[in-house]
């Protein structure tokens, strides 16, 4: 196997017997470089040779080793990769074998856009049956970096493409047990009950997937991972947003608490925007938090937007022109 071979000390291909018969290609650039780069000579004679046996179209197991090689030095060189898949094909090779290769390349390149591209690939070709195996990579991965994007993408399309829904909702679950900030961790779970022929999709998950959003908000109302979450079960229906009674509860308590509120106002900013008709209690709350404001102004949506001015100061700018644009309604 390739990693194990790599792993050895390396031998110049000049001194392989193997490879007496081939001729390498140095690379041209040409005859004034302006900036030349200085190659080690081991990458410089693996490059030389690999172009050889590009040129000569050579599918050979020699080619393939050949390629490893040229990977370990260089993971992100796309036409390696490319020229290694001809190969694979030609040569029909086990590819269980070629994921435990690129298992061994991806310790050191997790965010290597060209692994991850390969992976698909033989993941694709295996089928059904490397399903188990790529979601237990990821999970490894996520273990490691929670909020790698490759992996993520990478588990998406398996789900997609290759299934194991079944206990995906329970893995995020876990996820944000673990780390309830975790976006990532939001991203997912929002994507499984969108997309997972399992669960009968968003409009079926909804009034659960709310009572969750909810309970993790009073637990961190400082998170806005979980508000977002929130708000974004609702993106096919405004007016059920503007309309349930658990989300301008969610923003009442927590404006109640007096702590970490800055999201709860944003998001009673948007109802309010939309048409809701706020409660004579949570019109207090809103006045309880005692900021400068104009008192004869009614309009609460313009008296949200002047304390989230002083809350959220690095985007004043942004919550003074949302006090310009909400509607001249007067509550």
């Amino acid at each position: 196997m390739e990693s194990d071979e790599s792993q050895s000390e390396w031998i110049p291909l000049s001194l392989r017997p193997e490879w007496a018969d081939v001729r390498p290609v140095p690379q041209d650039d040409g005859p004034n470089p302006v900036v030349p780069i200085a190659y080690s000579d081991d990458f410089a004679e693996t490059m030389d040779y690999f172009r050889a046996v590009y040129l000569a179209d050579e599918r050979s197991h020699r080619a393939l080793h050949l390629t490893a090689e040229a990977i370990l030095f260089n993971a992100g060189n796309y036409t390696v990769w490319q020229f290694r898949r001809l190969i694979l094909e030609a040569l029909k090779t086990d590819l269980h074998e070629e994921l435990n290769f690129v298992d061994f390349v991806a310790r050191e390149n997790s965010k290597n856009y060209q692994i991850w591209h390969h992976r698909r690939w033989v993941a694709e070709k295996l089928g059904t049956d490397a399903m188990r195996r790529e979601l237990e990579f990821t999970k490894r991965i996520f273990s490691q970096d929670a909020k790698n994007y490759h992996a993520w993408s990478h588990r998406q399309w398996v789900l997609q493409a290759l299934g194991g829904w079944e206990d995906e909702l329970a893995y995020c679950q876990q996820l944000l047990e673990d780390d309830i900030f975790n976006n990532s961790a939001w991203n997912q779970r929002y994507f499984v009950v969108t997309r997972s022929p399992l669960l009968g999709g968003l409009e079926a998950m909804r009034e659960s997937e709310v009572r969750y959003a909810v309970e993790a908000i009073l637990t961190k109302p400082e998170n806005e991972s979980s508000w977002r979450y929130l708000r974004g079960l609702y993106k096919d229906n405004a007016k059920s947003w503007v309309n349930d009674p658990q989300v301008s509860s969610v923003c009442l308590k927590v404006l109640t608490s007096k702590n970490n509120y800055l999201f709860a106002l944003g998001m009673l900013l948007d109802l309010l925007c939309l048409g809701f008709e706020p409660s004579q209690e949570l019109k207090n709350a809103v006045d309880a938090l005692n900021y400068e404001s104009d008192p004869s102004d009614s309009n609460l949506a313009k008296t949200v937007s002047s304390i989230l001015e002083h809350v959220d100061p690095m985007r004043v700018n942004y919550w003074k022109w949302r006090g310009s644009t909400v509607p001249h309604k007067r509550v």
